[in-house]
């Protein structure tokens, strides 16, 4: 039996459906997230889908990568917390919903733009790392693999980043996608367990009690 039947699924038919879309453009333009098709062909599926194809090795491993780190984790925590249905049901919701609530602020910004595409599944590792956050914001994430920082601090930058650069940025990268993806993950385990905000502050306070 797979320890972790839901993320191991999602890593899966992302990596199987990026591989297909790196050889196969017409597959690629079916999926990805183009807010004025969208808009004009009713095509919402794309909400869902453009969050499994990436535009290259380096996009889809660094993604999946940072994914199955966390959602391992996340699986564990709601399967044992709130049982195996529920529990599969929240991992399946954090991400999924994760990855339309990111494209969101994207489509209604472009949606008038024919030639804008966006692509890849950061908004719902985002949420997925952000709930991690949220459970325990005093586990260290390491940074370019050398600096270990507690989750909530590098929560905290990777918001102020990702709000800053997704004002103006010309990196070709959808920072508004993480940002959302990332308050998205933080409000969803929120609402699944409300008391988990407050031992949140708790272990942020007796943390810096302590340092």
């Amino acid at each position: 039996m797979i320890d972790y039947p839901i993320t191991y699924f999602f890593l899966a038919i992302t990596a199987i459906t990026s591989y297909m879309a790196f050889s196969d453009e017409s597959l690629t333009r079916k999926l990805i997230m183009n807010p004025y098709t969208v808009a004009r062909k009713k095509e919402y599926y794309r909400f869902i889908s453009s969050g499994f194809i990436h535009s290259g090795y380096v996009h889809l491993i660094f993604n999946m990568v940072t994914f199955f780190s966390f959602a391992q984790w996340l699986e564990s925590y709601f399967t044992m917390v709130h049982g195996t249905v529920l529990g599969s049901l929240y991992m399946i919701g954090v991400y999924l919903v994760g990855i339309i609530v990111s494209d969101i602020p994207t489509y209604l910004q472009y949606k008038n733009l024919p030639h804008y595409n966006s692509l890849g599944a950061s908004g719902g590792v985002a949420s997925v790392l952000f709930a991690v956050i949220l459970y325990e914001p005093l586990n260290p994430i390491s940074v370019f693999l050398t600096i270990k920082l507690p989750g909530f601090i590098i929560g905290a930058v990777y918001v102020i980043y990702s709000y800053f650069y997704s004002k103006g940025s010309e990196d070709n990268i959808n920072h508004s996608a993480h940002l959302y993806g990332a308050l998205f993950g933080f409000v969803f385990a929120v609402a699944v367990e409300p008391l988990a905000l407050v031992m949140f502050f708790q272990k942020i306070a007796e943390w810096k009690l302590g340092f």
